[in-house]
């Protein structure tokens, strides 16, 4: 059984393949895919998935923007560990770390799901005013008893190493992944898109990653600090998602003092792979015109 995505295996039909490359900070080797020109868009994928998931945004944005979109600390291709674990402090700090080494100042900051936490935390951290686009966002605590429940719970599961072995060897089924992701977010994706997420849930170390951090997420601590976060924030949200409740979105844009909400009807979780399209015009909108504000 594989451990980890490897690159010169479930890499070889990576989309993109040609704009990835490697890149060492502390703790980590960091697969990234870069392309375009212009002002650079930094793009952060959720829980469980990889630089894959932008594989259609990516292409729009390119002619205007230099899109930097690494894996995550644990996922996809990126190889180590941060100081701090796979925490939401962790990974922004390490992001942060990232884009020292690549010389990288971001225009604008989007984030899927978890990705848009990390963004958020990333504000919060430096008090940097950057644009941030957060697309079916992850930014509340789960409600009542789940939320005390759930991350223990990862967490009992996390450190059983059998769970994420059996966990990988469900999605090598055939049509599982398919299953699953219908199932966990009500989205319908292409044929690369699944071929991307089945080459990593079937391996037991991304499935691992994916454990840990939403063990370790703390949204709770996140949440009651959004009112301190000055950057413009455009939280763009589906109806049809079936993994976050509307509400919880609907929340946060009444903690964040600088954000707007739209809502796009009949898309779920993975909106952003389901209407490209849209997630690359919203991603476009909010950085040209917080930057015209700003100037």
């Amino acid at each position: 059984m594989n451990s980890a995505p490897r690159w010169d295996i479930e890499g070889r039909s990576w989309p993109h393949r040609l704009s990835s490359h490697f890149v060492e900070t502390p703790g980590l080797i960091w697969h990234v895919q870069q392309m375009g020109q212009g002002p650079v868009a930094l793009l952060l994928h959720g829980t469980g998935a990889a630089t894959h998931s932008w594989r259609s945004v990516m292409p729009l944005l390119a002619d205007g923007f230099t899109i930097i979109a690494p894996d995550l600390p644990g996922h996809g291709f990126t190889r180590g560990r941060p100081t701090g674990g796979l925490t939401l402090t962790a990974m922004a700090c390490a992001i942060g770390h990232l884009l020292v080494k690549l010389e990288a100042l971001p225009m604008v900051i989007a984030g899927h799901s978890a990705g848009a936490a990390i963004a958020l935390q990333m504000s919060l951290a430096n008090s940097a005013q950057t644009p941030v686009v957060g697309l079916n966002p992850a930014l509340m605590p789960f409600p009542g008893l789940a939320a005390r429940l759930f991350p223990s719970l990862a967490r009992m599961l996390f450190v059983n190493p059998l769970v994420p072995r059996m966990l990988a060897g469900i999605a090598r089924m055939p049509g599982e992944t398919e299953r699953f992701l219908l199932r966990a977010t009500g989205s319908t994706i292409d044929a690369q898109g699944l071929a991307g997420y089945r080459a990593l849930m079937s391996t037991a170390a991304h499935c691992g990653s994916a454990m840990e951090m939403m063990a370790s997420w703390d949204l709770e601590t996140l949440s009651r600090q959004y009112a301190s976060i000055a950057a413009p924030v455009m939280l763009v949200h589906s109806d049809g998602d079936s993994a976050v409740p509307l509400a919880s979105v609907e929340k946060a844009a009444a903690l964040l003092p600088n954000a707007r909400l739209e809502v796009l009807p009949g898309l779920g979780h993975l909106a952003h792979e389901e209407r490209p399209d849209l997630a690359a015009q919203f991603i476009r909108d909010h950085a040209s015109t917080t930057g015209r504000e700003a100037s």
